[in-house]
């Protein structure tokens, strides 16, 4: 009707090959920004995905993503 909806739409599971990319935090050495994402393991790229401001936005980012276990933080 008016081309949105009330109800939020979980995001689906999504996958990315560890063979090419490695899950990493990378927080600001200033103001302590982090951001979740994903460095390419050929080039050291950084691929940002989402900005975490609390721990349920890291759970978010593990469930979209499937990683268990530590991320590597990275400045």
């Amino acid at each position: 009707m008016f081309g949105f909806s009330i109800f939020k739409k979980k995001p689906t599971r999504k996958t990315y090959d560890p063979a090419v990319l490695t899950p990493v935090i990378r927080a600001g050495i200033c103001t302590g920004e982090k951001t979740a994402g994903f460095v390419e393991n050929e080039t050291g790229h950084f691929r940002e995905v989402m900005l975490i401001k609390g721990d349920d936005d890291l759970e978010e980012f593990r469930r979209l993503y499937g990683i268990e276990g530590d991320i590597k933080t990275i400045y």
